[in-house]
């Protein structure tokens, strides 16, 4: 895992790439979105303030910051974009709010990743801080796929809850960031009794469906030459919540999340998964292992 070195020129590379490494015969970098920031109390939940704020500092309006990590795999067949961040879809208000930088574009530019090469797509939920740059806006007022060859992959049971337009989340769900791509059938919607019966997207790609913040949470299963990683998303969005019972306000099953990461380690942590995390702009990846008091702490960062 590479990054910047202290030089002004590589240290601009290196906040637009964020992190590169290798899994088995497959290439992984991590772009970004930028950040943004969310208030410190929904990102941490019931957990009190004089704790959350050692591992994540709050600015005077509560606010911490977050990353919005894009995962590039390249397995030698398929260039797979897992999650597209905010976007450029934000009204001005939210904008403000988010205090977003809308730099997916320039950090896959600094990858050296083609919008048109991408071929596989997956969100691991619809949120609109992880399917943002699914679609372009143009300034004409048009939306159009900002991956024109690909094929994207989302749960169909996100866009049915998207669409219900509920007060406890309709905020978190754009509409320009999928249903053209539904309606124009690029993009695939899976369910749990399919993925149940096939979960592969391509050779060496995966889904798992881990609910909590949302009722049909995907994970995303990398897997070549016997080494494993998985993009986690949301239900452990940064290294700073691994504490089972670290949870989000944000989660819609705060005790099920509870339950599925727990779920989660009982498989990453002896078998040493590489995780990666969608919210953590520092540290983007890591292994996760046990303490002295068996709770679970990041104990590799690669």
């Amino acid at each position: 895992m590479a990054f910047g070195d202290g030089s002004g020129l590589h240290d601009a590379a290196a906040e637009l790439v964020r992190a590169r490494t290798k899994v088995g015969d497959f290439e992984l970098t991590v772009c970004t979105d930028g950040t943004y920031k969310l208030d410190g109390g929904a990102m941490f939940g019931v957990v009190p303030k004089p704790l959350w704020e050692k591992r994540a500092a709050a600015d005077e309006q509560n606010r911490i910051l977050l990353g919005l990590n894009t995962v590039v795999v390249r397995t030698g067949r398929n260039t797979v974009v897992i999650e597209t961040g905010v976007g450029n879809k934000l009204s001005a208000k939210m904008r403000e709010i988010q205090c977003n930088q809308e730099l997916l574009p320039q950090s896959l530019a600094a990858a050296g990743v083609k919008v048109e090469e991408v071929d596989v797509v997956v969100n691991t939920h619809l949120h609109f801080d992880h399917c943002g740059w699914n679609t372009t806006l143009h300034p004409n007022g048009s939306v159009a796929p900002t991956f024109p060859n690909a094929r994207y992959f989302a749960h169909r049971g996100e866009v049915e809850h998207g669409r219900l337009q509920l007060d406890r989340d309709r905020v978190s769900y754009l509409s320009p960031n999928y249903d053209p791509l539904v309606e124009s059938g690029q993009m695939t919607l899976l369910d749990d009794a399919g993925i149940r019966a096939n979960p592969g997207i391509c050779p060496g790609v995966s889904v798992e469906v881990f609910p909590g913040h949302t009722a049909q949470l995907m994970a995303v299963h990398i897997e070549s030459k016997g080494q494993h990683a998985c993009y986690i998303s949301d239900l452990i969005p940064t290294s700073s919540h691994l504490d089972p019972t670290w949870v989000m306000g944000y989660d819609l099953d705060p005790v099920e999340t509870i339950a599925q990461r727990k779920r989660f380690y009982a498989r990453a942590i002896p078998e040493s998964w590489l995780v990666l995390f969608t919210h953590d702009h520092e540290t983007p990846m890591g292994r996760i292992g046990l303490n002295e008091k068996n709770k679970p702490v990041l104990v590799a960062r690669k």
